[in-house]
């Protein structure tokens, strides 16, 4: 089984928020002084990939990331925790929100360095958090799609799921060529790279395939263009209701709640 995981580089989401800024008239957060990581649902698909083809021999599994140079940075930690390649789709920035642009990219990518069996994908990204790329990416392929997965394994010729639903958790058999999108799990938590396996992937190739040179769609349609990107305004209200006791205090609490209507 050929399996592709598609990673994404973003800010880290447990910078301090003070940390968080943006420049006058820019479309994007400021990256400076903050450091930047994989994508949290990106990690569960990839320890998700990395366990399937634990259990089935023969498996490979390449990492495939679009974004500037410094993005080989995410590529290497997905070769440290024992992905077998690693592909980066170059382009001058970062992806911004435009999910049809970069799920076509994406899509060309995976026709070019394929064919791959399995494509997994974080169910969003920790930036944008659109959810889109990768039932965009199923759509461009022609492949089924499946989200929230949660865990997997061989079943047949295909795979058993286990998908997170509203009221708990769906089986579900699919077939291959299959493309899912991953959500958090305690078992599907990335495994911590070997100090063998880190030194091994900074001396592994990464293949570099310019964004431009590859038979994208996105230029079909006119792409997702921000125009203008702002903070919301800090509001400091806090009410500290206090009281002899459990009880008065709260009593004084639901009186508060019903003299501002929310109860």
């Amino acid at each position: 089984m050929k399996i592709a995981i598609l990673l994404k580089r973003i800010l880290d989401p447990e910078v301090s928020p003070h940390k968080f800024s943006l420049e006058p008239g820019a479309t994007r957060p400021s990256d400076a002084g903050i450091p930047k990581v994989i994508s949290p649902f990106d990690e569960n698909a990839l320890e998700l990939a990395l366990q399937l083809r634990e259990k089935s021999p023969g498996s490979t599994v390449t990492a495939i990331s679009m974004g500037p140079p410094e993005t080989v940075e995410i590529l290497r930690k997905a070769l440290a925790v024992t992905a077998d390649a690693a592909v980066l789709v170059q382009i001058e920035t970062d992806p911004g929100p435009d999910a049809f642009g970069t799920a076509s990219t994406l899509a060309a990518a995976l026709q070019k360095t394929g064919p791959f069996d399995l494509v997994l994908a974080g169910r969003q990204a920790g930036d944008w958090d659109q959810g889109q790329v990768g039932s965009l990416v199923a759509e461009m392929l022609g492949f089924p799609c499946v989200t929230f997965v949660t865990q997997a394994s061989p079943s047949g010729n295909g795979l058993r799921l286990q998908r997170e639903s509203e009221n708990g958790y769906d089986v579900i058999d699919a077939d291959l060529p299959l493309v899912l999108t991953v959500t958090n799990h305690p078992g599907n938590v990335l495994r911590l790279p070997k100090v063998r396996d880190v030194m091994m992937a900074n001396r592994k190739p990464v293949t570099t395939i310019a964004a431009s040179d590859l038979a994208a769609m996105s230029t079909k349609i006119p792409p997702l263009e921000i125009l203008a990107l702002e903070k919301p305004p800090a509001v400091a209200a806090a009410e500290i209701v206090g009281g002899r006791d459990e009880q008065e205090i709260a009593a004084r609490l639901v009186q508060k709640l019903q003299e501002l209507k929310v109860l």
